[in-house]
């Protein structure tokens, strides 16, 4: 009797390179939000002058960068953070512009002491950091509001949101005393979290013509805030809670996760953050305006979507959505450069948010027929 034996090499896998290591890393979505963000910037500042146009070349200097860019990308990336929380968990939250507007609206009212909240007496007024934590406080209020509505009331989150989009807007000009901002120009401890600068002294050297003029506290408040998002949904249980409900909330429900709680605490950070946001506009605008925020969801929604995230959740990251950010600030800032009106921006914007929701079904039919040609061949 003979017996065959067939022998099988076996070799150590291949140790990916340092290359493919990067590129995994990044991730390829990220690596083409990358190559878009260099070729829009190309656009800016070489092709704009094949075309006669001017203001491409202030691009690339510390004014621009510095003064412009990195402070007008605060609000919309703290937004946009907020938010991508929500759709990775198959929801949306459109009233993050108008919970940013009760944010500004509160911490401009405890801080001088006046509109409906300061007028209470409550809260001490003249303190800086007691407004910021009102204002903070504020937009959780209002996220929970989002939550309840959705989770208890069962509402659909785009007509929930849509709704207290209206709602909150409304109740940032009741909390207003006539409906009228409440100036803050004279609070340059509140003012210095816009104006303020870190490294100022930093041996930099000129960039464009422009001298050094040290990072904004803006950006480092959104750098920080960037991070947190970042370990809450990549390292804990709260952020693989929230992937497990976008990507199937019935096996999210049977693993036993609370899908109630933590929707609710989802809405509840994106408003807290949204109010952050507010605080932040009243700060750099120097006064608690009711229509401080009004607009302002659309180009954060637009930013998660580029950003990767799909529409039906479950996919999504905040490394994505700051790249996102970036490139959508970057866009609005060189179409101001080459003096283009507001109204082409929103069409600019309008247009990118579509291309980012199309990309993103395109995605999500290729891993679908993926999924499909696997489970045929199995």
């Amino acid at each position: 009797m003979s017996v065959n034996v067939t022998a099988h090499s076996t070799s150590p896998a291949r140790r990916a390179g340092p290359f493919q290591r990067t590129i995994s890393f990044i991730g390829a979505d990220n690596l083409s939000l990358m190559f878009a963000l260099l070729v829009l910037i190309f656009l800016i500042t070489v092709v704009s002058g094949w075309f006669g146009m001017s203001g491409g070349d202030k691009f690339f200097s510390w004014q621009n960068v510095m003064n412009s860019l990195a402070q007008a990308i605060v609000v919309v990336g703290l937004l946009a953070i907020g938010e991508t929380v929500v759709i990775i968990a198959g929801a949306l939250d459109i009233s993050v512009g108008s919970i940013a507007s009760i944010g500004s609206v509160v911490s401009a009212s405890v801080l001088v002491g006046v509109g409906t909240v300061g007028s209470l007496g409550i809260l001490p007024a003249g303190n800086v950091v007691i407004a910021v934590a009102a204002g903070i406080a504020a937009g959780m209020i209002a996220g929970l509001v989002n939550g309840f509505i959705v989770t208890t009331l069962r509402v659909n989150p785009i007509i929930a949101t849509l709704g207290t989009l209206a709602a909150f807007g409304g109740i940032a000009f009741l909390l207003a005393p006539e409906g009228k901002p409440i100036g803050v120009l004279t609070q340059p401890e509140f003012t210095w979290l816009a104006q303020g600068r870190f490294l100022t002294d930093a041996a930099i050297p000129p960039l464009g013509g422009a001298n050094w003029t040290g990072v904004p506290v803006l950006t480092v408040i959104l750098i920080i805030v960037a991070i947190i998002g970042h370990i809450l949904m990549t390292y804990t249980d709260f952020g693989r809670a929230i992937y497990a409900i976008g990507g199937n909330a019935t096996a999210a429900r049977l693993a036993g996760i609370n899908l109630t709680r933590v929707r609710v605490l989802m809405y509840v950070f994106s408003g807290a953050i949204a109010g952050l946001a507010g605080v932040l506009l009243t700060s750099r605008t120097t006064s608690g305006n009711p229509v401080n925020g009004t607009g302002l969801e659309l180009q954060a929604i637009t930013a998660v979507f580029l950003g990767g995230a799909a529409t039906a959740g479950g996919r999504g990251t905040i490394f994505g959505t700051f790249l996102a950010v970036i490139l959508v600030g970057v866009l609005n800032n060189g179409m101001n450069l080459l003096g283009f009106n507001t109204f082409i921006q929103r069409v600019a914007l309008g247009l990118l948010l579509i291309a980012a929701v199309a990309i993103s079904q395109w995605r999500q039919a290729r891993a679908e027929q993926a999924r499909t040609r696997i489970a045929d061949e199995s």
